[in-house]
């Protein structure tokens, strides 16, 4: 079966410092796929590679089985590529539900059409009672999902997570458990996950790959991952010290 993306010997190098270093991964269409490491191992300019931000200087990255290294984001968005940032930007005037339809309207014919799959997404992640706020004015668990429903907003095939569970207490970190899951399974969305909360990488991924400086040490089940011994040395014994 060929993957639905497939990252082959990445290189991304910044002025001499090589970010990410001879990459190789594959996700399946419907998985769950989690990627971790400790902060400067090269995560989030390996989603900035999958999503057009930067070229790789070498290796390529396969959408689908077509080659989408070099386009532009808007162009790999189009195809089915949507992401998530670590900081969340909402547009702080506009409404909630303006936001999620300014997303649907990659693909809606029209604005009502775009508000009313907005709404549909927003219900989903339980955001509908709060659509008429600013989403300036709304607290991080409920900016962490609008950052979500934004990016669902697009129709995406494959949906790029990029630490939605940071600073989420972990009543909240379970309730974004609940909805991600619902999505992948009740829509066959693929997630790709960046995210630090071991509670939440443990719930949802079915496989966990790991970096350290820019390289690939580990891959598997999340059961095996957290035993590796080169895991626990350069992250999970890490993190767990604190």
């Amino acid at each position: 079966m060929t993957a639905l993306l497939e990252v082959v010997d990445v290189v991304k190098r910044f002025r001499g410092l090589t970010a990410v270093d001879s990459v190789s991964l594959s996700v399946e269409d419907g998985e769950i796929f989690a990627i971790i490491g400790p902060n400067g191992a090269g995560k989030t300019t390996l989603f900035n590679l999958i999503a057009g931000v930067y070229a790789p200087d070498e290796g390529e990255i396969r959408y689908a089985g077509a080659r989408i290294d070099g386009q532009e984001p808007e162009q790999i968005c189009a195809a089915g590529i949507a992401r998530t940032f670590q900081i969340v930007k909402p547009f702080p005037d506009l409404s909630v539900r303006d936001n999620v339809a300014i997303g649907a309207m990659l693909r809606a014919p029209d604005m009502t059409a775009a508000r009313a799959q907005g709404d549909e997404i927003l219900r989903k992640l339980d955001l509908f009672d709060k659509s008429a706020q600013k989403a300036g004015s709304l607290t991080l668990p409920d900016r962490k999902r609008l950052e979500v429903a934004r990016a669902l907003a697009t129709k995406p095939r494959i949906i790029l997570l990029d630490e939605v569970m940071a600073g989420l207490r972990p009543t909240e970190t379970d309730r974004m458990v609940g909805v991600l899951r619902e999505i992948n399974r009740h829509e066959k969305l693929t997630i790709v996950m960046i995210e630090h909360v071991m509670r939440a990488v443990m719930a949802l991924a079915d496989r966990v790959h790991v970096l350290h400086h820019g390289a690939s040490i580990a891959e598997g089940a999340p059961q095996e991952v957290t035993k590796d011994a080169r895991v626990i040395e350069s992250y999970l014994g890490m993190k767990a010290t604190h």
